[in-house]
């Protein structure tokens, strides 16, 4: 595939601030990246995030800098490593996040990274306490996109945002922020929002970490790549595609559904397959159990409980609920009310 140049060049001349900043040179480190003077010089230029990647890399190790001048201290190579290897040994995600959190800020006191849950939706804040105005975008930007990233690393799964909002103004190259932030509901990027955060489903905390101390020593060499890693598993998968089933009638079939998740209804079979399930098989749990619940606790028709649960008629409603249970629908009722 052809590398695209979607990332702006506002945040390479953010990053020259640090060169100038410490007194260096970054001729060499724009040359790794290929990024020419031409390139610095247009106003809306853009570049691969491949290039910004070999970028930072330089410039971190030119600098002795992690945090590429953004802090009122250096963070000196190796930090964030520090930090990962601190929160490798948590017993789930919910808590390698906190304990990177609160461990950022003895690095630090520019910002404070913090958890919260509430409605069973994860809040990752970001908190501006000194920077720099014209550090501030890169900096929030590269330390939420590498949170989520670590964390999509620690248990080995794509972790879909549902919303992202920063408390600045929206900036000229707004239209990438979906691709820098890519999130599954309607009109989930905000500028001028009251906090910078992003929030996702709060069940990912539960998972356990899937990564060890080898592992981990085999990705800090590419440790950037994760702020840019797309990853193809989604461990909760299954659960989320339940969920929608009870939630929403309308997403009965396989094009629907893969539309609200975000994906192709063919990534949406393989993810699922890769998982051991498959979505017949969940639309028959979910349907099944709504039949049961309505058999048990109500005396509708079975008729409508047919057409309730998804079946065209009474009849293949009847055929399917024996094959679940060894009982016709009628007679599954009368067990239940002896």
């Amino acid at each position: 595939m052809t590398p695209i140049s979607a990332t702006p060049i506002a945040f390479v001349r953010t990053l020259l601030l640090a060169y100038a900043r410490y007194g260096l040179d970054p001729a060499a480190a724009l040359a790794r990246a290929q990024i020419t003077p031409t390139t610095l010089r247009q106003p809306d230029g853009a570049i691969t995030s491949k290039q910004l990647e070999v970028l930072a890399a330089e410039a971190m190790r030119e600098l002795d800098d992690e945090a590429l001048g953004w802090f009122s201290r250096r963070l000196p190579w190796g930090s964030y490593g520090m930090l990962l290897r601190a929160s490798l040994s948590a017993p789930d995600l919910g808590v390698a996040l906190r304990r990177w959190c609160r461990h950022h800020g003895l690095l630090t006191s520019d910002v404070a990274l913090s958890l919260s849950v509430a409605n069973e939706v994860a809040t990752l804040s970001l908190l501006d306490q000194g920077l720099k105005p014209e550090m501030r975008e890169f900096c929030v930007v590269t330390l939420l996109r590498n949170l989520h990233g670590v964390a999509c690393w620690l248990i080995d799964s794509r972790i879909p945002l549902q919303a992202a909002s920063f408390v600045y103004a929206a900036p000229a190259h707004a239209a990438v922020y979906p691709v820098l932030f890519p999130v599954l509901l309607a009109r989930p990027l905000q500028f001028d929002a009251a906090q910078t955060c992003l929030r996702f489903d709060a069940r990912y905390l539960a998972m356990p970490l899937r990564r060890d101390e080898k592992a981990l020593s085999a990705m800090l060499p590419q440790a950037l790549a994760l702020v840019v890693r797309q990853y193809r598993r989604d461990r909760l998968l299954v659960q989320r595609v339940r969920m929608l089933l009870q939630s929403r009638a309308e997403l009965a079939n396989a094009v629907a559904l893969a539309d609200a998740l975000n994906v192709s209804p063919r990534t949406l079979h393989r993810q699922l397959q890769e998982e051991g399930a498959s979505l017949q098989a969940l639309k028959d749990e979910v349907r099944q159990a709504q039949a049961v619940a309505a058999l048990r606790r109500t005396d509708r028709p079975i008729k409508q409980v047919a057409l309730a649960a998804g079946f065209r008629n009474e009849k293949s409603f009847s055929r399917a609920f024996r094959q679940w249970t060894g009982d016709s629908p009628a007679d599954y009722r009368r067990k239940m009310g002896q």
